[in-house]
């Protein structure tokens, strides 16, 4: 009777039919883009570069996921999309079965995947935390956070200020932190020791790890005078006591230097090339012209001290005029401050550093910026030849990109309804690497009417990189 009773109650019925419905119903964050066709998904690759689109083998399935990923959605919002496939929904099964994703073999029912550029990328296989997933999205091709490695297990891994504040006001063992950024070479070759030195020391002492990189760390890092990363901080209950500089540091090191913490040794103040035992002749304002007269063939190098580039080429310099100082009637090599002397870096238009120019009888013959290393400057003092002529300028190259000046910046863009500028200098290298890409784009929308790609060089020295503005 049970049976037949079932089968003729209406409220079984209700029961059967309403509940599951119910739990098909999930509310989902409107960021959210919820795909059910092959056309769609399709449009959404085509119109968005960065998609991480969660399938899961039915609605419930996805219910948890959702929510955690409505809250990425937020954060990533205007430079990520998220989006979500119910492959046991009827009308998306024929789209999952068409990509060759079936959630249903995964243990939870869900699977993550990632497409840039309009293709598929990668799945994703970082771990399923908040965090993870934003700072994936934020950058898809970027290294894993440093808490993802394993092998920092013993790490104390701190997101904000508060969290920094509070380890070191709590803690009463020694406590050793590093301020790093996760594109920081050096801490990357640091990260290994400091965490093998985490998991050795565990226990009496406690090392931490913070990526002060975003804005919001400005007023920490003012107080700790961080210049550079890594920047390591030593602790004694809660006090602040000494900088750790060793940054080639192995494990044991580190575990040495705690066990008896020590202040940096006080740097000895670099003396001016100019004071330097060098086989590099040093001019000045007053004794230029006269050198330049007396030596039929001259390299000169203008330099800065703050100069990278300069700093970098100085031991090659050096080693070429040791060589050519062996050797007679070849040439010599000399050098100017630029910041000292200004007076002969205005005469030559100087208006970068290092800036290599050679000079043969007295005379300026030519400038020479494809000589940084000994050997190239060896064997051109042999044999001086014209350098092969400059690259020309983007804006002397045909292309559909507009090239602004001040005067008509704003006029131009006025008429159209979208523009995307570039401001970049010419000696910028992530420029360089941009201009191709720039240009292409513009190619392609050179007959739109609505969209025109505009660049603009803003001929400043305070350029010091690209930088893109949507009108």
């Amino acid at each position: 009777m049970a049976g037949v009773n079932s089968l003729i109650n209406p409220r079984y019925w209700t029961r059967r039919i309403i509940l599951p419905s119910c739990l098909l119903t999930i509310k989902i964050s409107p960021l959210i883009e919820k795909i059910d066709d092959h056309k769609d998904f399709k449009k959404l690759l085509r119109t968005r570069n960065n998609v991480l689109v969660l399938f899961s083998k039915s609605a419930p399935a996805a219910e948890r996921q959702l929510k955690l990923l409505s809250d990425v959605a937020q954060d990533v919002k205007g430079r990520a999309t998220v989006s979500w496939i119910d492959c046991g929904d009827a009308e998306s099964r024929k789209l999952c079965k068409k990509l060759k994703v079936d959630p249903s073999s995964k243990s939870n029912g869900l699977e993550l995947l990632h497409y840039k550029d309009g293709t598929f990328h990668t799945e994703y296989n970082r771990p399923g935390t908040y965090k993870s997933l934003v700072a994936f999205l934020k950058d898809p091709e970027g290294a894993p956070l440093w808490e993802e490695n394993p092998e920092a297990k013993d790490v104390v891994h701190l997101d904000t200020e508060k969290d920094f504040r509070k380890l070191v006001k709590k803690e009463e063992r020694p406590l050793l932190v590093m301020f790093y950024a996760p594109w920081c070479s050096v801490c990357k070759r640091m990260m290994p020791s400091f965490q093998q030195a985490a998991s050795d020391l565990k226990g009496p002492y406690v090392l931490a790890g913070l990526n002060v990189h975003a804005p919001e760390f400005e007023r920490l890092k003012e107080e700790f005078s961080v210049k550079g990363y890594p920047t390591i901080l030593y602790f004694e209950k809660g006090k602040f006591l000494y900088n750790y500089e060793k940054y080639g540091a192995t494990a044991k090191d580190i575990a040495e230097w705690l066990k008896n913490p020590q202040p940096p040794a006080p740097e000895m103040p670099e003396l001016p090339w100019a004071e330097q035992e060098s086989t590099v002749y040093h001019l000045t304002d007053a004794d230029f012209d006269q050198f330049i007269n007396d030596h039929p063939s001259v390299l000169v190098m203008f330099h800065a001290p703050w100069c990278g580039h300069c700093k970098k080429m100085k031991p090659d310099f050096e080693k070429a005029a040791a060589t050519l100082h062996e050797e007679s009637g070849v040439g010599v090599l000399a050098a100017v401050d630029g910041t000292v002397h200004r007076a002969l870096t205005e005469r030559f238009q100087i208006s970068g550093f290092p800036t290599v120019k050679y000079f043969e009888n007295g005379e300026e013959k030519y400038t020479l910026p494809h000589l940084r290393s000994e050997q190239k400057i060896v064997e051109w003092m042999h044999n001086p030849e014209a350098p092969p002529p400059p690259e020309p300028a983007w804006d002397e190259k045909p292309s559909s990109v507009v090239h602004l000046l001040g005067d008509d910046f704003r006029e131009i863009l006025k008429k159209k309804k979208h523009a995307l500028v570039m401001f970049y200098a010419p000696w910028c290298p992530h420029c360089k690497t941009a201009v191709p890409h720039f240009t292409t784009a513009a190619e392609m929308f050179k007959d739109d009417r609505k969209v025109r790609w505009f660049l603009g060089n803003s001929g400043s020295e305070k350029a010091v990189t690209s930088h893109w503005v949507h009108w």
